[in-house]
């Protein structure tokens, strides 16, 4: 079954290329160029963000998406995943959007490399 605000999301970023919504577990991941550059909880969509986004997002009066377990050893904990809101105005112009949708891309991205193993010399 589709999900509109999946739909919305995919209309509102179609600027960037091709773009995909997984769900997982109770949201949905947001992803370009097989990274994961977003999340959609409820009918909110916030982007993965490094501390100069945040610092930009936090201008904007944005701020994080926090999870609280229901259960397990987390429970009760409040937990920054490291993703923030998508600004209200740029809901309202695909532009203004894709460019931050670009900038949590961009930072995806250099998360990716900096995880990525680095191989080992031969000597």
């Amino acid at each position: 079954m589709a999900d509109p605000f999946h739909d919305f999301v995919i209309e509102l970023l179609d600027g960037m290329g091709p773009v995909s919504i997984r769900k997982m577990f109770g949201g949905a991941g947001v992803y370009a160029d097989g990274l994961m550059f977003g999340l959609i909880a409820g009918d909110v969509l916030h982007l993965k963000v490094d501390d100069a986004l945040k610092a930009e997002l936090t201008q904007e009066g944005s701020g994080p998406f926090v999870w609280e377990p229901q259960n397990g050893p987390r429970k009760g904990e409040k937990v920054d995943l490291g993703y923030w809101r998508l600004p209200e105005g740029a809901l309202d112009d695909p532009d203004e959007a894709v460019t931050w949708a670009r900038k949590a891309l961009a930072v995806a991205r250099a998360k990716a490399a900096a995880k990525a193993p680095r191989r080992k010399r031969k000597n």
